[in-house]
Protein backbone atom coordinates (compact mmCIF):
# COMPACT_ATOMS: atom_id res chain seq x y z
CA UNK A 1 0.00 0.00 0.00
CA UNK A 2 1.16 3.53 -0.90
CA UNK A 3 -0.41 6.07 1.42
CA UNK A 4 0.43 9.54 1.14
CA UNK A 5 -1.44 10.30 3.86
CA UNK A 6 1.60 8.42 6.07
CA UNK A 7 4.33 10.77 6.74
CA UNK A 8 7.64 10.68 8.87
CA UNK A 9 8.42 14.21 11.20
CA UNK A 10 12.07 13.85 11.48
CA UNK A 11 12.54 17.49 12.57
CA UNK A 12 15.19 16.99 15.41
CA UNK A 13 14.63 20.30 16.92
CA UNK A 14 11.52 18.79 18.11
CA UNK A 15 12.72 15.88 19.61
CA UNK A 16 14.09 15.58 22.97
CA UNK A 17 17.45 13.75 22.46
CA UNK A 18 18.18 12.33 25.98
CA UNK A 19 14.53 11.05 25.48
CA UNK A 20 14.84 9.95 21.99
CA UNK A 21 18.24 7.70 22.88
CA UNK A 22 17.14 6.25 25.64
CA UNK A 23 13.92 4.72 24.05
CA UNK A 24 15.40 4.37 20.51
CA UNK A 25 18.74 2.26 22.43
CA UNK A 26 15.57 0.03 23.78
CA UNK A 27 13.72 -0.57 20.16
CA UNK A 28 17.14 -1.35 18.47
CA UNK A 29 18.10 -3.90 21.68
CA UNK A 30 14.73 -5.24 21.30
CA UNK A 31 14.41 -4.76 24.72
CA UNK A 32 10.02 -3.64 24.31
CA UNK A 33 8.60 -6.21 27.36
CA UNK A 34 5.88 -3.94 27.27
CA UNK A 35 4.82 -4.80 23.54
CA UNK A 36 2.18 -7.43 23.52
CA UNK A 37 2.34 -8.08 19.66
CA UNK A 38 -1.11 -6.84 19.35
CA UNK A 39 -3.73 -4.38 19.78
CA UNK A 40 -5.48 -4.03 23.93
CA UNK A 41 -8.23 -5.68 24.37
CA UNK A 42 -9.92 -3.14 25.75
CA UNK A 43 -9.60 -1.18 22.59
CA UNK A 44 -11.78 -3.70 20.90
CA UNK A 45 -13.75 -3.88 24.14
CA UNK A 46 -14.69 0.48 23.31
CA UNK A 47 -15.49 -0.48 19.73
CA UNK A 48 -17.55 -2.84 19.99
CA UNK A 49 -19.38 -0.68 23.23
CA UNK A 50 -20.05 2.00 20.56
CA UNK A 51 -18.15 3.77 22.90
CA UNK A 52 -15.71 4.61 20.56
CA UNK A 53 -16.69 5.81 17.07
CA UNK A 54 -14.90 6.87 13.87
CA UNK A 55 -13.42 10.45 14.45
CA UNK A 56 -10.22 12.15 14.13
CA UNK A 57 -8.23 10.24 16.81
CA UNK A 58 -4.12 10.78 18.13
CA UNK A 59 -2.07 8.27 20.04
CA UNK A 60 0.63 9.50 21.51
CA UNK A 61 3.65 7.12 22.06
CA UNK A 62 2.39 4.75 19.26
CA UNK A 63 5.13 2.38 19.48
CA UNK A 64 4.95 -0.48 16.92
CA UNK A 65 1.45 1.45 16.20
CA UNK A 66 -1.10 -2.30 16.14
CA UNK A 67 -3.76 0.25 17.56
CA UNK A 68 -3.28 2.51 14.40
CA UNK A 69 -3.26 -0.13 12.16
CA UNK A 70 -6.90 -1.45 14.30
CA UNK A 71 -8.32 2.43 14.25
CA UNK A 72 -7.67 2.74 10.32
CA UNK A 73 -9.28 -0.13 9.09
CA UNK A 74 -12.31 0.85 11.61
CA UNK A 75 -12.51 3.97 9.89
CA UNK A 76 -10.88 6.37 11.79
CA UNK A 77 -8.78 9.31 11.22
CA UNK A 78 -5.49 8.61 12.53
CA UNK A 79 -2.29 10.52 13.93
CA UNK A 80 -0.30 8.48 15.65
CA UNK A 81 3.32 10.24 16.88
CA UNK A 82 6.59 8.58 18.78
CA UNK A 83 10.13 10.15 19.86
CA UNK A 84 11.69 6.78 18.80
CA UNK A 85 12.22 6.67 15.03
CA UNK A 86 12.72 2.63 14.38
CA UNK A 87 8.69 2.00 15.54
CA UNK A 88 8.03 4.54 13.77
CA UNK A 89 9.43 3.32 10.44
CA UNK A 90 8.11 -0.19 11.60
CA UNK A 91 4.81 1.39 11.94
CA UNK A 92 4.75 2.62 8.33
CA UNK A 93 5.74 -0.39 6.85
CA UNK A 94 2.96 -2.31 8.36
CA UNK A 95 0.90 0.68 6.80
CA UNK A 96 1.82 0.28 3.63
CA UNK A 97 1.55 -3.52 3.80
CA UNK A 98 -1.32 -4.57 5.74
CA UNK A 99 -3.86 -1.44 4.71
CA UNK A 100 -5.38 -1.11 1.66
CA UNK A 101 -5.27 2.25 -0.02
CA UNK A 102 -8.58 1.87 -1.69
CA UNK A 103 -10.48 1.83 1.18
CA UNK A 104 -9.24 5.65 1.34
CA UNK A 105 -7.85 5.60 4.84
CA UNK A 106 -6.44 8.50 6.64
CA UNK A 107 -2.91 8.26 8.58
CA UNK A 108 0.00 10.12 10.00
CA UNK A 109 2.30 9.09 11.42
CA UNK A 110 5.12 11.20 12.80
CA UNK A 111 8.43 11.38 14.53
CA UNK A 112 7.96 13.98 17.17
CA UNK A 113 8.73 15.03 21.19
CA UNK A 114 4.64 14.96 22.46
CA UNK A 115 5.95 17.63 25.03
CA UNK A 116 6.31 20.03 21.64
CA UNK A 117 3.85 18.69 19.45
CA UNK A 118 1.39 21.26 18.32
CA UNK A 119 -0.95 20.05 15.52
CA UNK A 120 -2.92 22.46 13.47
CA UNK A 121 -5.94 21.18 14.29
CA UNK A 122 -7.89 19.62 17.56
CA UNK A 123 -9.02 15.94 18.15
CA UNK A 124 -12.12 14.57 18.68
CA UNK A 125 -10.46 11.42 20.75
CA UNK A 126 -6.80 10.66 21.74
CA UNK A 127 -6.08 7.27 23.18
CA UNK A 128 -3.64 7.04 25.49
CA UNK A 129 -2.00 3.95 26.81
CA UNK A 130 2.13 4.08 27.08
CA UNK A 131 2.40 7.38 27.40
CA UNK A 132 1.46 8.16 30.93
CA UNK A 133 3.02 5.12 32.28
CA UNK A 134 6.11 5.58 30.09
CA UNK A 135 6.69 8.91 31.82
CA UNK A 136 8.26 9.71 35.22
CA UNK A 137 5.81 11.45 37.81
CA UNK A 138 6.91 14.57 37.25
CA UNK A 139 6.18 14.94 34.61
CA UNK A 140 2.52 13.76 34.40
CA UNK A 141 0.98 17.55 34.59
CA UNK A 142 2.91 18.86 31.86
CA UNK A 143 1.26 15.48 30.10
CA UNK A 144 -2.02 16.00 31.14
CA UNK A 145 -2.00 19.88 29.98
CA UNK A 146 -0.89 18.49 26.35
CA UNK A 147 -3.25 15.76 26.30
CA UNK A 148 -6.23 18.46 26.87
CA UNK A 149 -4.94 21.00 24.62
CA UNK A 150 -4.88 18.41 22.04
CA UNK A 151 -8.40 17.36 22.26
CA UNK A 152 -11.49 19.47 21.45
CA UNK A 153 -14.19 20.55 23.78
CA UNK A 154 -16.21 17.47 25.19
CA UNK A 155 -13.66 15.09 23.71
CA UNK A 156 -12.82 11.80 24.37
CA UNK A 157 -10.00 10.22 26.43
CA UNK A 158 -9.43 6.53 26.34
CA UNK A 159 -7.03 6.34 29.14
CA UNK A 160 -5.63 3.05 30.17
CA UNK A 161 -3.78 3.55 33.32
CA UNK A 162 -0.98 0.97 34.24
CA UNK A 163 -0.71 -0.66 37.04
CA UNK A 164 1.96 -2.20 38.88
CA UNK A 165 1.63 -1.72 42.77
CA UNK A 166 5.89 -1.00 42.30
CA UNK A 167 8.16 2.09 42.72
CA UNK A 168 10.23 2.95 40.08
CA UNK A 169 9.73 2.73 36.17
CA UNK A 170 9.20 2.79 33.43
CA UNK A 171 6.49 1.53 33.51
CA UNK A 172 5.40 4.22 36.19
CA UNK A 173 2.24 2.74 38.63
CA UNK A 174 -0.28 4.99 37.49
CA UNK A 175 -2.93 4.58 40.81
CA UNK A 176 -6.14 5.98 40.29
CA UNK A 177 -6.00 8.37 43.69
CA UNK A 178 -2.93 9.69 41.86
CA UNK A 179 -4.81 10.03 38.53
CA UNK A 180 -8.25 12.16 39.62
CA UNK A 181 -6.20 14.91 40.69
CA UNK A 182 -3.88 14.71 37.85
CA UNK A 183 -7.28 14.88 35.50
CA UNK A 184 -9.19 17.04 37.91
CA UNK A 185 -13.27 17.27 37.78
CA UNK A 186 -12.86 20.78 36.85
CA UNK A 187 -11.25 19.71 33.34
CA UNK A 188 -12.58 16.01 33.17
CA UNK A 189 -15.95 14.12 33.03
CA UNK A 190 -14.80 11.02 34.44
CA UNK A 191 -16.93 7.88 33.27
CA UNK A 192 -18.79 6.36 35.99
CA UNK A 193 -19.36 2.29 34.36
CA UNK A 194 -17.00 0.29 35.82
CA UNK A 195 -13.50 -0.87 33.80
CA UNK A 196 -12.66 -3.96 32.11
CA UNK A 197 -8.94 -5.07 33.27
CA UNK A 198 -6.60 -6.22 30.82
CA UNK A 199 -4.07 -8.41 32.43
CA UNK A 200 -0.99 -9.61 30.77
CA UNK A 201 -0.57 -13.42 30.95
CA UNK A 202 2.46 -14.08 33.72
CA UNK A 203 2.87 -10.53 34.46
CA UNK A 204 1.17 -9.05 37.44
CA UNK A 205 1.01 -5.69 35.79
CA UNK A 206 -2.24 -4.04 34.17
CA UNK A 207 -4.27 -1.24 33.02
CA UNK A 208 -7.24 0.07 34.19
CA UNK A 209 -9.24 1.77 31.05
CA UNK A 210 -11.32 4.68 31.72
CA UNK A 211 -13.18 7.08 29.45
CA UNK A 212 -12.79 10.24 30.54
CA UNK A 213 -14.57 13.26 28.24
CA UNK A 214 -13.11 17.15 27.87
CA UNK A 215 -15.13 19.43 29.61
Amino acid sequence: MQNTDTNIDTKTNDVDVDVLVDWEARYQAGTTGWDRGTSSANLQRWLDSGLLQPCSILIPGCGNGYEVIELAKAGFTVTAIDIAPTPVKQLKHAINTQLDDSQGLRVTVLQADFFTYQPTQTFDAIYEQTSLCALSPAQWQTYAHCLQQWLKPNGQLFAQFMQTGQTGGPPWHCPIDAMQPLFPSTHWHWQTQLPHLAMREHDPKFELPYLLVRR
